[in-house]
């Protein structure tokens, strides 16, 4: 089987224009509106939202990879970078990495793409920090060890020193003459098809596709990508699959566009529940006993989605550790408060915020 870094017209992909331009006004009005949402927001309120869009991308994208990080050390960490008062709990060397690497891509998104800046996340992320060495191939696969299913087979290592400065300088030569959704989108797979290190190639590659939006809008993208993927994991590889074997990608850019459509759009939902949320507290915080208050926390760290089936009061008893009948009073009191609202009877009762 041959892939498409050796046909003799790589990298010069080719896809439909007509095809994939429709897409691109949609991009843009979404960037406008998202942009006009967020100048509402200002001071600390500002960057509360940026670490928590930020953090649950870092977290998405390290779940897409089947890494799940703690969520809580993430966010400590996030929040330590911004300025933000923490917890001081310790922070673990992957929820680090990965902060670190987003962080750095929030602040230096306009910055030229370098080798020494995909070196930089890289070792971030994994520790290692240099493009591939071994003679080995470097495949990607699945299956048992005896009978293994060859998704990809990336450059070999002698050509990467070629291949990565030609993806750093159409990189950075098409930041105005590619339109958002099409650079985005390859970027990503171009990337990817190189397969530069040993581990963390799904990550940089994503984090370029993002830069690269932010490049387009002129400031970070705050785009919900990962966990607009994450939420089919199997489209998306199955995606990739499609279009690692020939230079023709339209159906690679138009499921990719469509993806940052959707993950703007869930962004703006998120950015609207987040200015939801610093409402709520700025409402009813002094209205909260510490029990009250850690349940209300755990109700929103379930983001846009919610608890799940909604609160009951086995889950106020886990999440509070304390009795049935102090967790009775306290339910009731929030219901009193109109701070949460109930349905349902006896054990089938539950409770959502109401905001």
């Amino acid at each position: 089987m041959s892939w498409n870094w050796q046909k003799k017209q790589w990298p010069n992909f080719k896809f439909d224009e007509n095809i994939l331009k429709k897409y691109e006004p949609t991009f843009l009005y979404n960037s406008g509106v998202f942009l006009g949402t967020l100048k509402h927001i200002i001071g600390e309120e500002k960057k509360l939202l940026s670490v928590e869009i930020i953090c649950e991308e870092a977290f998405k994208t390290s779940q897409i990879e089947g890494e799940i990080l703690n969520r809580d050390s993430l966010l400590s960490s996030i929040r330590k970078n911004f300025g933000l008062k923490t917890d001081n709990r310790k922070i673990l060397p992957a929820e680090q990495g990965i902060a670190k690497m987003m962080l750095d891509l929030y602040q230096n998104f306009a910055k030229p793409l370098s080798n020494k800046t995909l070196c930089k996340w890289n070792l971030m992320i994994t520790n290692d920090g240099s493009y591939r060495t071994s003679k080995e191939p470097m495949q990607v696969v699945s299956g048992s060890v005896y009978n293994p299913e060859v998704h990809f087979e990336a450059p070999p290592s002698d050509l990467l020193h070629n291949e990565m400065n030609g993806f750093i300088e159409w990189f950075n030569k098409t930041s105005l003459t590619l339109q958002p959704l099409m650079r985005a989108g390859i970027a990503h797979l171009y990337f990817v098809c190189i397969h530069p290190f040993e581990d963390g190639n799904g990550r940089i590659a994503r984090a370029l596709a993002e830069k690269s939006l932010s490049q387009a809008i002129g400031q970070p993208s705050l785009i919900s990508l990962s966990k607009t993927i994450e939420k089919n994991r199997r489209k998306y590889y199955s995606a990739l699959d499609a279009s690692n074997k020939d230079l023709e990608i339209t159906g690679w850019l138009e499921y990719f566009s469509n993806t940052i459509l959707e993950a703007q759009e869930y962004s703006q939902k998120m950015v609207e529940f987040l200015v939801k949320k610093a409402k709520f507290y700025e409402k009813h915080k002094t209205l909260l006993n510490p029990r009250q208050e850690k349940a209300v926390a755990r109700i929103f760290q379930e983001g846009l989605e919610g608890f799940k089936g909604g609160l009951s009061a086995e889950n106020y008893l886990s999440i509070t550790n304390t009795s049935r009948a102090t967790a009775t009073r306290d339910l009731q009191d929030l219901v009193d408060k109109k701070i949460l609202s109930k349905s349902g009877r006896l054990k089938s009762t539950r409770y959502y915020l109401s905001f």
